[in-house]
């Protein structure tokens, strides 16, 4: 499971994880009954308090995107996508909103953001093959 959090983008690195995990699912990255890492596990990897990962994992479960049984670990549930479609369509837009603001204000036309996103889209895939 490959999680990343910034402690400088101003979200709180509980909900950067809460976040993630749900991006994971949603993607189908982490399929139900996958296991995710242990508490202390992920805050070592992470560098953060364990008292951060089990906050985390605390809300996911709540949300019925992770369940924990005792001695068989915390796995994601059978529950499917933790987003709605619309849910989806509104992250994106918000994404793709901020993507053209900053094109724009740094003269970059639409043709090449294009390219751009192609671009790393085959980086993107090329570096999932390899297992990254």
């Amino acid at each position: 499971m490959q999680i990343r959090i910034s402690p400088h983008d101003g979200v709180p690195i509980y909900q950067q994880i809460v976040n993630q995990v749900k991006y994971l699912v949603a993607s189908k990255r982490l399929v139900a009954d996958d296991e995710v890492p242990a508490i202390r596990r992920l805050a070592q990897q992470l560098l953060v308090n364990p008292n951060t990962v089990a906050r985390a994992y605390r809300e996911l479960e709540a949300a019925g995107v992770l369940v924990s049984k005792q001695g068989s670990g915390t796995r994601v549930s059978g529950n499917g996508s933790p987003y709605s479609e619309e849910e989806i369509d509104r992250i994106l837009t918000e994404r793709a909103d901020a993507l053209l603001v900053e094109a724009e204000q740094l003269g970059v036309g639409l043709d090449d953001v294009v390219r751009l996103l192609k671009l790393r889209k085959r980086a993107f895939d090329a570096n999932e093959k390899e297992g990254g």
